[in-house]
């Protein structure tokens, strides 16, 4: 019996609570998969693949333990394993906003540089609604939110100069605040605690700063360990968004302990016990933050007041007028299955038909989007529900699957290139740097370091610098055109039928105004035999 992790992911949320439970094959699941009684314990490969010839069907082979061909299915050259269909969405769009790293650079800037001193001029509140407010937000929580000019200044500078910044993040809460609210409940710690994420990352699960602080909470690689959370060549649970927080509130609860304050708790987390210890002594013994402040590290002495700050905008967002724009999917269920055998996005995309960035999406603590498999270790993939069943229908000849595949490689994974070897790579419309990095082996902090980059904006026809781990799949052309087209000259020949948006679909990368720019074609319509260059060569 599979053992599957149900969870409930708040499109950012990854909710999971253990369920047994076992996948029936469907008629549809029967039809997915079809096991013909070949026995080809006496044929060579080439009789095998002459039998699969024979055989009316569309699809790829493989031969399983017991000796019996196994296929998946295609349409229209693409592998179709059907499951129970069910309406499931992610928009690629908050996906990309999800990994933004623009809001944790802003936000890290912010809290580093803060001038919690200056007076900033704000009539739309005034400062004795502020202080209502504050009294109002103090009652409900356990942490000491006090009225001073120093808070007035970080909320007003918030409303004032970072409002499109706090919609945005607003929106993005609604995918990990419940995941964090469920955490943060069993383990007896205020809720609102869930706002330290954003002052922390901008809740971007991939967010790494300059001392190295990776994922949703920061965490450093001495403390991700010593809680609990695995760091290795392929795997990074810091960036795990339900492992990092359960790691968190550990050792939130740890630093409360200490402690016996949040505020402090929250210092501690920000700077180290050390450095609040330090400031205890340094102060002649008072244990108020407010009172410690002048004597913390700068980054930490505005860190608290900048929790604060986003606490109160986000409990009194409606007042001030914010409006998060939201997904039109807000909520969908995911689920976990333990792998029994290393595996790549790329196979697990190529069999399901899920695209890459999805994948990424839902699992972004594997480092070179590969899924290990170590002895005495469980790693799980996690999938939409809708996508679990093909999976877990097939898992036998999607094993067998990728058995094939790695017994064609001549290298072992991930396939690299020499150390030294270097492109320019000219950025098309439609790329981001997510893209860039899996289309070449890399990760998106060596892209951008490699280039001077400060943050995750690309303009079309930039140059990028990289050091490829992999050679990028070519453009591939079905047999009955590739006549059509040469890749010695890069040039497509146009056939009858074809059209701008069908001869962009060919060519992985390409887009239309691609098409467009390097033919000088200002329309849409094209001539059978007209020749179109597929470079910008």
């Amino acid at each position: 019996m599979k053992k599957l992790l149900i969870a409930v992911f708040s499109l950012s949320t990854i909710l999971m609570y253990a369920q047994d439970k076992k996948k029936k094959h469907t008629k549809e699941e029967t039809d997915s998969l079809q096991t013909a009684k070949i026995d080809t314990t006496h044929l060579q490969q080439d009789e095998v693949d002459q039998s699969l010839n024979l055989m009316d069907i569309d699809s790829t082979g493989m031969v399983d333990g017991k000796g019996q061909v196994m296929f998946f299915r295609k349409q229209n050259g693409k592998f179709n394993l059907k499951d129970d269909p069910q309406a499931q969405a992610i928009d690629s769009l908050w996906m990309q906003e999800l990994y933004n790293s623009s809001l944790f650079d802003d936000m890290y800037a912010t809290v580093s540089n803060l001038d919690y001193d200056d007076t900033i001029a704000y009539d739309e509140l005034p400062t004795d609604t502020l202080k209502a407010r504050l009294k109002e937000l103090n009652a409900k929580t356990p942490f000491n939110i006090a009225y001073n000019p120093s808070l007035e200044s970080v909320i007003k500078m918030f409303l004032k100069h970072k409002r499109k910044y706090f919609e945005r993040i607003m929106s993005i809460s609604e995918f990990y605040f419940p995941m964090f609210e469920q955490v943060l409940d069993n383990y007896d710690i205020p809720l609102e605690m869930k706002y330290l994420a954003v002052v922390e990352s901008a809740l971007n699960p991939k967010a790494r700063s300059r001392v190295g602080a990776t994922g949703l909470w920061q965490f450093m690689f001495s403390t991700g360990r010593q809680f609990g959370l695995d760091v290795n060549s392929y795997v990074d649970e810091r960036s795990d968004p339900l492992k990092s927080t359960e790691a968190a509130c550990k050792y939130l609860s740890a630093l409360y302990n200490v402690f016996g304050d949040w505020d402090l708790a929250l210092a501690a987390y920000n700077s180290g016990p050390g450095n609040v210890t330090k400031a205890i002594r340094r102060s002649g013994g008072y244990k108020n933050y407010w009172n410690l402040r002048p004597y913390l590290p700068r980054e930490t002495a505005g860190y608290v007041p900048a929790f604060y700050a986003t606490m109160y905008l986000f409990e009194y967002a409606k007042e001030h007028g914010f409006t998060p724009k939201k997904p039109q999917n807000i909520y969908f269920e995911t689920d976990t299955i333990h792998m029994k055998k290393l595996i790549t996005f790329e196979q697990i995309s190529k069999v399901t038909n899920i695209d890459m960035e999805e994948l990424q999406f839902f699992n972004p603590s594997y480092k070179l989007d590969i899924v290990p498999f170590i002895k005495d270790k469980k790693y799980a993939l996690r999938l939409p529900i809708s996508d679990v069943g093909k999976f877990v229908s097939n898992e036998d000849s999607i094993y067998a699957y990728v058995d094939a595949e790695l017994a064609k490689r001549e290298k072992p994974l991930p396939e690299l290139l020499k150390i030294d070897a270097k492109i320019r790579y000219r950025v098309r419309n439609g790329d981001y740097l997510g893209r860039i990095a899996n289309k070449f082996g890399v990760r998106v902090s060596q892209i951008k370091r490699w280039n001077g980059l400060r943050n995750n904006n690309l303009r079309a026809g930039q140059r990028l610098t990289i050091y490829p781990r992999k050679v990028p799949a070519s453009p591939k052309v079905s047999s009955s055109k590739k006549s059509s087209y040469s890749s010695s000259t890069k040039v497509y020949t146009v056939q009858n039928g074809d059209s701008l948006w069908s001869i962009s679909k060919k060519f992985p990368g390409i887009s239309i105004e691609n098409i467009k720019e390097w033919n000088d074609i200002s329309g849409n319509k094209l001539k059978p035999g007209m020749k179109l260059k597929m470079c910008s060569c």
